[in-house]
This record gives structure tokens, sequence and C-alpha cells, in this order.
């Protein structure tokens, strides 16, 4: 109907190559009168390519994920930079101790690129990671870093994070300091770690194991460790939780005791998200920029799978304190505990 060959309207449909705007005219004018429209599938089957980015997520049983802070921050940004580069998002799960076989994710066709999230520093994680590598495959790890590898990687610098945290209550007049912390093959959660102890150690304050606890970074986990914080409640005056989620569950127990964040002891949590700024009190935090690591990782990864980036990229953006109500100022030089007598559970 155009009056040209395949291969130019080929040409105009995609938006590639050099075409007469009169040419392109009757094309277009051709297609709209035929109703026709490009075979996205069809189209992929021919260039090798799905136009899909790929991110693959942890599920979890009776986790709502969307609507936790962290992944709706961060598949917000890896959406806005795909819609930039024409790409489609599809989401993949695994469950958190599966380690998956992710060439298949290529070899199938199903994404020309992938974004992992919740992945652990593990043996059998780091084999099926190399072997992205070592066939050039493009990916990138947000929010995790594996030492010694040349993986693409968006991070958030943690370690300044949490010294920051801790630095805080420090300076608060807070010596005493408990630390809820997530599990320890998550490289966030080390970072964390180095930077508890490095503000307890410029302070002269001596590292207690004893007073490091661990959660799974859910509010449960917060909720469950605040048995364990109460029964020491006379040891400790401060409490920094690894995410905001812990911190909330914590503050939910602990005011079940009769002990309240603030008041009788400090909590700051970690993440800066929706539900810090809601607490009561609102909780002091850390903010994490997790919608630009989105944007970021996606960049990287897209970048990489056009041909126009090369692997091992390293970004690490930066983190900042947020300071409310619940790490409020010692009382007479000590946290005040007149109230926190409550109830056994």
């Amino acid at each position: 109907m155009a009056g040209v060959s395949e291969a130019t309207v080929s040409r105009v449909m995609s938006g590639s190559g050099l075409v007469k705007e009169e040419t392109k005219r009757r094309v277009l004018q051709a297609a709209k009168r035929l109703n026709y429209y490009p075979n996205a599938i069809a189209r992929s089957f021919a260039r090798g390519r799905s136009g899909n980015l790929g991110v693959i997520l942890p599920f979890v049983p009776k986790v709502h994920l969307f609507s936790t802070y962290y992944f709706s921050e961060i598949l917000s940004g890896i959406g806005k930079k795909v819609q930039e580069y024409g790409y489609n998002l599809l989401l993949l799960f695994r469950s958190p101790e599966e380690t998956m076989d992710f060439t298949h994710i290529y070899r199938t066709q199903k994404a020309d690129a992938c974004i992992i999230l919740g992945a652990r520093d593990v043996p059998e994680e780091r084999r099926a990671l190399r072997e992205l590598s070592e066939q050039s495959l493009p990916f990138c790890l947000v929010n995790q870093r594996f030492s010694g590898s040349e993986f693409n990687e968006v991070d958030a610098d943690h370690v300044h994070g949490s010294y920051e945290a801790v630095r805080h209550l420090i300076d608060r007049g807070y010596r005493s300091i408990a630390f809820l912390n997530g599990p320890l093959h998550y490289s966030n959660s080390a970072d964390r770690l180095q930077g508890y102890k490095k503000a307890l150690a410029e302070a002269g304050l001596p590292y207690a194991e004893e007073l490091v606890f661990m959660g799974n970074y859910s509010r449960k986990s917060g909720y469950e460790a605040s048995r364990f914080i109460y029964a020491r409640r006379n040891e400790i005056d401060a409490v920094f939780a690894a995410n905001d989620r812990m911190a909330i569950g914590l503050m939910q127990g602990l005011r079940e005791y009769g002990v309240r964040a603030g008041e009788h002891i400090a909590v700051v949590g970690y993440d800066d998200s929706d539900g810090s700024k809601i607490t009561d009190p609102p909780l002091t935090t850390v903010h994490v920029p997790f919608y630009e690591m989105g944007m970021a990782a996606a960049g990287i990864v897209l970048a990489q799978a056009d041909g126009e980036q090369a692997s091992g990229v390293k970004h690490v953006l930066p983190t900042s304190l947020v300071v409310r109500e619940s790490s409020g100022p010692r009382i007479n030089g000590r946290a005040d505990r007149t109230a926190a007598a409550g109830p056994e559970r």
C-alpha cells in the first residue's frame, strides 16, 4: 500500500535508520489504514532479543513484598529508567534460600539483562553469578557487594550510615548501645556492623557481643527481640536497628512492657521508610536513596546490554541521618527508666 520494501517499513516502525519524511509519512498512513501494529514477540524472535529487563526478587510467603518500602522504591527507580530505554520490565521470583540457574533466563530469551535483589554471599550464589560474568551476560546487583568480584554493583554507603546513627546516640549521651542486625550473608548487614563498631571505637566505648542481637529484617523479628532487650533494660539505654521494620517491631514490643522509645530508651532505625514518619514517636533513621539506586542499576545494566558499557561498575550512593523523636536526649545524664517495669510476656 505504501509502495516501499519490507526493509523500509521495518526501519520506519522501529525508528532506526534514515528514511525520507515523505516515505515515512506514507508508511505510517498505510499502517493506520490497515490498523497494523508490529508484533513484539515476532520482532524479539527475529532480533534474538526479548526487549525485557528482568528483576529477580526473593519470594517470601505471607510477606506483602510490594508494600515493603525497600522493594517498592527500588522497583520504582528501575521502572523509570526502563521506560527511558524503551524496555519492558519482567519480574521473576525465587525463594530466599534458592540458588537459581540465572543463565536459563537469558538462554530462553526471557530477558536481555537482569537486576538481582536479595543476593546472598554464599558459595553457591557466587558460583551462579560468576557463571553469568564469565559468559558476559549483563546483570547488576543492588544493595549487595561481593568482595573480589567484577560484578556490576549498586550499593549505598551503609558503613557511614550506621556510623552516623551510632555516633548520634553517643553524642546524645548514650553509652550502652545495643545493635539489632540482619543476617551476615548480606553485605549490608556486615557494613552496618562495621559502622557500629567504628563509632564505638572512636568514642572509646567497648564492643560487647552480648549487646548484638540478630533479626531477619522483618517487623516480627524486631518485636521478638524486644523480649531480650527488655531483659537487659538496666544495662541497655539505646538500640540501633539495621532497618526500620525491625525498629518499629522493637518499639511495639517494648511498649507492651511499658518502655517507650524516646523516653525510657532511645531507638534508631535505618532506611527512612514511610512508616518511620508515622510511628509513635516518629523514628530517627538513616535515609537510603533506594529509588536512585534502582535507577542507577537499570542504567548500568541496560547500557551494557546495548553494548555501551563494560561490566565491573561499582556505584555507591551516600546516606544521611534523619533525626526525629525516638532518639531523644538522655535525662540528667542517664536514661529515665522509671516507667520501664511493665508486665512479663
